[in-house]
């Protein structure tokens, strides 16, 4: 009796393929998290827009960001945009991250280097063949404005005392008169990231695997674990275990265990 071949589906293919290059070859391309983001979140899924505030707290740190509005500049009134959520938003985050860290600026060219970073991210079969489709780019730049616009409020208390971070990810945004090929007002190919964030972002930057960005991309929670794990890994003495409590767990991802356990049975190995 003939074995029946097992395919691959795409997420694994990727995944392994990522695997075997960080672990085999030289790192091609770093990003970076900022550290309250790497221990607390953003949405998973759209939470509608209604809902103009998100918290998230994880042991000494806290995060809260709130929906922003943008002025239109054909209708003259000012249109609310709703919360960054899921994987879209941690990527394009992290690569405004990278891009200012890389020229020691807050200013970002927002236009070539987003659509270079999303061809990036794409199915490396994919790669030089064509580059990231209108959908794709239309999307990621639905979050780049929802990022664009959002106040964010961070905060770290070690010691009983508490330093917290007032600003939003983006000082200044431009929108054009001009439109697309679906009427929409049109970007400014450069943003400049809120100088309080930046400084910020300078001390307490977490970096990144890009082509492990890449194999994960399909999933927030995904992204949201490796992150956390990188942030969290090179704090842990060498070959020293560190136990998490499941309710620690469910603080970081929001999900609820199945079977509350009094703590995690695999420990994590630096």
């Amino acid at each position: 009796m003939k074995e029946k071949k097992r395919h691959l589906t795409l997420v694994k293919k990727r995944s392994l393929e990522a695997n075997v290059s960080i672990v085999t070859e030289t790192l091609e391309q770093l990003a970076f998290q900022h550290t309250v983001l790497c221990q607390t979140s953003l949405p998973y899924r759209n939470p509608g827009d209604a809902v103009r505030k998100w918290e998230r707290q994880q042991g000494n740190v806290a995060l809260q960001i709130e929906a922003g509005a943008t002025r239109h500049p054909e209708i003259n009134r000012w249109v609310e945009l709703g919360l960054p959520f899921g994987s879209k938003a941690r990527l394009i985050l992290a690569h405004l991250n990278a891009e200012a860290l890389r020229t020691g600026s807050p200013e970002i060219e927002t236009e070539r280097s987003l659509t270079a970073f999303v061809r990036r991210l794409q199915d490396p079969t994919r790669r030089g063949k064509s580059g990231p489709n209108g959908h794709e780019i239309r999307t990621f730049k639905d979050q780049l404005m929802r990022l664009s616009v959002a106040v964010i409020r961070m905060a770290m208390t070690a010691n009983e005392h508490t330093v917290q971070l007032n600003s939003q990810f983006v000082d200044v945004t431009e929108l054009r008169l001009t439109k697309d090929e679906h009427n929409q007002a049109c970007w400014s190919p450069t943003l400049h990231l809120n100088h309080q964030y930046f400084d910020s972002l300078q001390k307490h930057a977490v970096p990144l695997d890009e082509r492990a960005l890449a194999a994960l991309s399909h999933s927030a929670m995904a992204l949201d674990i490796y992150v956390w794990l990188a942030q969290r890994l090179h704090r842990i003495p060498h070959g020293k275990l560190q136990f998490i409590t499941w309710a620690a767990i469910k603080g970081q991802f929001g999900a609820e265990p199945a079977t509350r356990r009094p703590r995690l049975k695999q420990a994590t190995r630096a």
